[in-house]
């Protein structure tokens, strides 16, 4: 079982970048900051070297790959990714059950350490 799920459309999308940019993978981290307290960080692999032990690997159905850092993992437990295209633009979409309160920009998140430490609460 992973530790997320991709929709179509996010698969579709990870598919399109991971060929126009001719990279390995699709990468999604957590750092501290943004207004809500953290930030998902959206990167680019080049090659599978950059695996670290531990990172979450998912394929796409085209066998294209998105990769969840090892330090993000408790926090995007039950997560889907969705991409969504609308008039004001497209993104990733992360739809995170874990998170106290985001952001409007979508990009911010906050989380209850105290539920994250102890999944029984």
């Amino acid at each position: 079982m992973s530790i997320c799920t991709l929709t179509d459309a996010a698969k579709a999308q990870i598919d399109l970048l991971c060929e126009e940019n001719a990279c390995y993978a699709i990468s999604l981290n957590l750092k501290g900051g943004g207004c809500a307290g953290f930030e998902y960080e959206w990167g680019m692999m080049m090659s599978p070297e950059e695996l670290e032990e531990g990172d979450e690997v998912i394929k796409t159905d085209n066998n294209c790959t998105f990769v969840i850092g090892k330090h993000s993992l408790m926090f995007l437990i039950g997560t889907e990714i969705d991409y969504k295209k609308d008039l004001m633009g497209s993104m990733f979409e992360v739809n995170n059950p874990n998170a106290q309160s985001a952001c409007g920009c979508g990009v911010s998140v906050n989380f209850d350490m105290d539920k994250l430490a102890d999944p029984a609460i």
